[in-house]
């Protein structure tokens, strides 16, 4: 238990302690984070022995402004978003205290990089649809572990994923796999953490119009995995998976970013760097969308602070939505106010990147890749169902396959 209240006070003068003990420019990088993890500094908000000190969300800007000042190394956070948005906060809420302890450390230091096994080639939007089976061998040698978590016996996994993120360079992925086709779609699905390093576990590269394959197709034919690396109950998978798709739509969509930062600040950068391509209508387009950034750039801020009284809630889902619509409008702006030159692309080499690097690369790739922000991490069809139901309000849809049993739906 810590002697002093966390407030922001205390989290300087741990910080300092941390950098003394631990001087930057003399210590080793992943030296320096597992010291940070351990000390409670990595995400203030969660537990003590977990990375944090049970502090209030809001302290951790403290934290980091104080590294940032002393030149200490972060995490790598983009390299690994899944991990750090969508893992952790599930491991977290649902995890036995032995997974907790397994897998949030190395997690957090980025030694372990993490990928999404949800979506399927016919379960993508109507993702509760999914086929990927695993099937309980009660014959299985495993226990407890070292991972932590239930029982004895294996799960054998068989099935497809698709548009994966990072699984060719995943050590661990979240994982949804159907348990029980007699019951209706939702009730009889389970969560796993599946070790992307284990027999049967094939990972293929999904080349995109970009050029490049950060997206993967991954088979799993015959995956033992140890019930002890189940997350939640069995046939609980859904309630637990919507922990990880709330967090995921937020940690896409509700980013911080500085003003100008993302897809609007190379536009104006290029307007005011060249004013040869200026005309009044690209005037007023550039000026509508910049505010409008900056109003999704200030909800988000807003969003974030309210994520500190508990877990994120479907407004995560409209914030998606208006980062999908801003970044493909913004991006095709870009294009057009370049010009032919706006029609050139840099490079069309095969690659297999470990992040997206929006800022990185020239107009044409922007332009491009932004198609991808209305399919990732939920559609928008999807999104403004779910924002439509859960923040406004208003009837569902009719859903005919709702009691049916997932073995009666027609495939």
């Amino acid at each position: 238990m810590t002697d002093h209240p966390i407030d922001a006070a205390e989290l300087r003068r741990r910080t300092r302690e941390l950098l003394a003990a631990h001087p930057p420019a003399a210590t080793d990088r992943l030296d320096f984070l597992r010291a940070r993890f351990d000390a409670g500094l990595a995400w203030v908000h969660y537990p003590e022995g977990l990375g944090g000190l049970g502090a209030p969300r809001s302290l951790q800007a403290v934290v980091d402004a104080e590294l940032e000042a002393a030149g200490a190394p972060d995490n790598d956070p983009r390299r690994i978003g899944i991990g750090l948005g969508m893992a952790a906060p599930t491991i977290l809420r649902y995890g036995a205290e032995e997974q907790k302890q397994r897998f949030l450390r190395p997690l957090w230091t980025g030694e372990e990089v993490w990928c999404q096994l949800f979506s399927e080639p016919g379960a993508g939007s109507d993702l509760a649809a999914l086929g990927t089976r695993a099937v309980r061998d009660e014959g299985g040698a495993s226990g407890p572990g070292e991972d932590g978590g239930g029982g004895g016996g294996d799960w054998i996994v068989n099935g497809q994923k698709v548009w994966t993120s990072s699984a060719h360079v995943a050590r661990w992925a979240i994982l949804i796999a159907r348990t029980d086709p007699d019951v209706p779609k939702h009730a009889g699905i389970t969560y796993f953490l599946c070790d992307m390093t284990d027999p049967g576990v094939e990972v293929r590269p999904l080349r995109q119009i970009t050029g490049e394959a950060e997206f993967n197709e991954v088979f799993l034919t015959d995956v033992r995995i140890p019930d002890s690396r189940r997350l939640g109950a069995v046939g609980d998978g859904w309630r637990v998976a919507q922990t990880t798709l709330m967090n995921e739509r937020v940690s896409i969509g509700g980013m911080r970013l500085p003003r100008e930062g993302g897809m609007i600040g190379p536009v104006a950068r290029t307007w005011r760097e060249r004013p040869e391509l200026r005309t009044h209508d690209l005037h007023q387009r550039l000026l509508g969308l910049w505010v409008e950034a900056e109003v999704v750039r200030l909800t988000g801020e807003r969003l974030r602070q309210q994520l500190v009284a508990g877990q994120p809630g479907p407004e995560g889902s409209g914030m998606k939505l208006a980062f999908a619509r801003l970044n493909q409008e913004i991006s095709g702006l870009e294009v057009e106010l370049r010009g032919a030159e706006g029609l050139l692309y840099d490079d069309w080499t095969m690659r297999r990147p470990e992040l997206v690097d929006f800022t990185g690369r020239d107009a044409g790739y922007r332009y491009l890749r932004a198609k991808g922000n209305s399919i990732e991490g939920g559609t928008n069809e999807v999104l403004l169902n779910i924002v439509a139901e859960r923040v406004l309000g208003l009837p569902p849809e009719p859903r005919t396959d709702k009691d049916v049993a997932w073995k009666d739906l027609a495939r």
